[in-house]
């Protein structure tokens, strides 16, 4: 672990940010702790013969009313101005997170008041808080670091309280104050723990302000007092002659900010690191696995998405994990397919895929992946924002919050057909009234949250055919959704299928609404398309025994309200996890040895039927919630 963590820093170092900011922090480190050392008594001496020059061999950057050479005074001034933006940083930070905690512990009107508080003081600009403070701690070098730390603190108060409830809200806090732990414990164990990293990051950054604002506190005289300096001081001192000797000026300042510099690039390395946004887990992954072979079929002509083992990866600890490995399969036009499986078997990750949307480190290959007969990778965006559509399970979290429903929509026509603004609204309009949204006109401008849940839904598979799709991807569109609204969206999308001649890809974890709804099946496990077959033929052509327990588990009418519901024994086996053979040997009750140790290829059964299992024409026993079912197969 301490290697790998090693390594993701020597990986943040080396990007221009990182090589910039170590070597920019290391000089300013370095001068801090031996500038005083090396020049602290030519910095102070004084030489009578040399009074408010400018700069020459001997003093590159001038001198000051007393002689001193202002090159040393500002490489001098370097410890005590890190050392008090530092200090003034820390206090911040530390004030801040007891500010923002105690609403916590404290009692509701209590904390509440502090909140408030907190709130409008970050509503003052820092350095007028700074400055507000400074009268009150009184003039100097002690005022100043608590004017700046205290004028920082509101800030870092109110991160601390937005990743504070962010954190209290997950079950292990909720599990840690059901068994008793005490406000300031959980505090203490659970909450702050999981907030370090990001209030590390903004302290990094903030030093830099620290920095800058006690240059301005001493600038205008209330910060460092003679015969103490520091940059500001320096600055103060300079510009009163600054059109004698511009450079006396301009060396402080050039030295506030390369400080600062140093600081902010610090921050954005360390957030790299935290973050993870560094190239060093795809580097620790090594190369790409290769794709297993898989035996695809043969498309149509006339195929509006043809796939050919399809592999999706992510970089992880140990390697790379694919949750998604040799998916073969293609869609003709007007056809609707069904895509069921577990929670985990892959299926969003397909469709995510061949809609373009795996963003890095994810890693999308295929030998075959083709969209209305043209390579994926070919298609411009414009392409795909008009042949292509998605219906994403939620759509309250896909829909803006902030924007109008009707504009939203619009927004489609006018990037992609070059619609007006008032033209856009009206196909809108027209959109939502084709896909039953009552009152099309007034839903238009209304905002996601007036909707209901169906009818976001409805709104969204509006969205889609702005354009004119050959292809809608319904990703669990009727998850959440009562069974009379699950029925109206399917008849929708049967609608859109019909009038539009779109092609359906329909997603979903319930095996009984893809068989009402669809042609075709593809029963996914552990990221592999497992069966597929045609609906019509279902119970009794399924042959994988994964497909068997999962029209076992199928409740209907006529299903026995006394008995026991059926379940399938086990659980699938995580992406990095899957075991060497077929992946549902360890559930199957046919499962061999020859299962165990080698995976088996879809391979064709009978016309439009492929199955994934080295025993499709054995009796299935399978247990299920205990009991033994007879499974005669055809």
């Amino acid at each position: 672990m301490a290697r790998r963590r090693g390594s993701v820093w020597a990986a943040a170092v080396r990007t221009p940010v990182g090589a910039c900011s170590a070597l920019l922090l290391a000089a300013v480190v370095v001068l801090a702790v031996l500038a005083p050392i090396l020049w602290g008594d030519a910095a102070a001496a004084i030489d009578t013969d040399a009074i408010g020059q400018g700069p020459s061999g001997a003093h590159p950057f001038g001198t000051d009313s007393l002689g001193r050479d202002l090159l040393f005074r500002t490489l001098v001034a370097t410890r005590l101005s890190i050392g008090l933006a530092v200090l003034a940083t820390a206090i911040g930070v530390v004030a801040g997170v007891v500010l923002g905690t105690l609403p916590a512990v404290l009692p509701r009107w209590a904390g509440r008041l502090l909140t408030a508080v907190v709130n409008i003081a970050v509503a003052f600009p820092g350095l007028l808080l700074a400055l507000f403070l400074a009268v009150i701690f009184g003039v100097g070098t002690q005022g100043a670091v608590l004017a700046i730390g205290f004028a920082v603190a509101p800030a870092f108060a109110r991160l601390v309280q937005t990743l504070s409830a962010s954190v209290s809200g997950r079950d292990f806090v909720a599990a840690a104050r059901v068994s008793g732990v005490g406000r300031i414990r959980l505090l203490a164990r659970h909450v702050l723990p999981n907030i370090g990293e990001p209030l590390v990051v903004n302290a990094t950054i903030g030093a830099g302000s620290a920095l800058l604002a006690f240059a301005g506190l001493s600038f205008l005289g209330i910060g460092v007092q003679a015969p103490d300096y520091d940059w500001g001081r320096l600055l103060r001192e300079g510009l009163d002659g600054i059109y004698v000797n511009p450079v006396a000026a301009l060396a402080p300042c050039a030295a506030v900010v390369l400080a600062g510099l140093s600081f902010n690039l610090a921050g954005e390395t360390v957030a790299a690191v935290v973050g993870l946004r560094t190239r060093a887990t795809r580097r620790a992954a090594g190369p790409l696995p290769a794709p297993r072979p898989s035996a695809a079929e043969t498309p149509d002509a006339g195929a509006v998405l043809v796939v050919e083992n399809l592999q999706v990866a992510f970089p992880g600890p140990g390697g790379w994990i694919v949750p998604v490995r040799g998916v073969s399969f293609s869609v003709r036009a007007g056809e609707a397919i069904g895509v069921v499986g577990e929670s985990g078997s892959g299926k969003s990750l397909t469709a995510l895929a061949v809609s373009r949307l795996i963003e890095a480190p994810g890693v999308v290959t295929a030998d075959r992946l083709e969209f209305g007969g043209k390579p994926l990778a070919d298609a411009s965006d414009r392409e795909l924002g008009t042949a292509l559509a998605m219906v994403f399970q939620d759509p309250m979290t896909s829909f803006n919050p902030a924007r109008r429903v009707g504009r939203q929509l619009a927004e489609v026509s006018e990037q992609h057909h070059g619609l007006s603004r008032r033209q856009a609204f009206a196909r809108a309009v027209d959109r939502l009234a084709a896909v039953r949204v009552p009152a099309a006109a007034r839903r238009a401008r209304q905002y996601p949250h007036e909707f209901s849940g169906g009818m976001r839904q409805r709104a969204m598979i509006g969205m889609g055919l702005m354009g004119e799709p050959k292809l809608v991807i319904a990703d669990e569109p009727t998850t959440a959704l009562d069974v009379t609204v699950q029925r109206q969206v399917l008849r929708l999308l049967a609608r859109t299928r019909e009038t539009e001649g779109a092609a359906i890809l329909l997603i979903s974890h319930d095996i009984a609404v893809v068989s009402q709804t669809c042609e075709r099946m593809l029963v996914m496990y552990a990221g592999r398309v497992v069966e597929d077959l045609p609906t019509a033929a279902l119970p009794d052509a399924a042959r994988h025994p994964y497909t068997r327990a999962l029209l076992a588990t199928t409740v209907d009418l006529e299903t026995d309200r006394e008995a026991a519901l059926a379940v399938i024994p086990g659980r699938p086996p995580e992406p990095d996890q899957v075991p060497p053979g077929c992946a549902f040997a360890a559930r199957c009750p046919l499962a061999s040895d020859r299962c165990r140790a080698e995976d088996p290829v879809l391979a064709p059964m009978a016309h439009g039927h492929r199955v994934a299992c080295w025993h499709p024409h054995e009796t299935a026993v399978t247990v299920l919630s205990g009991q033994s079912r007879e499974e005669g197969a055809a």
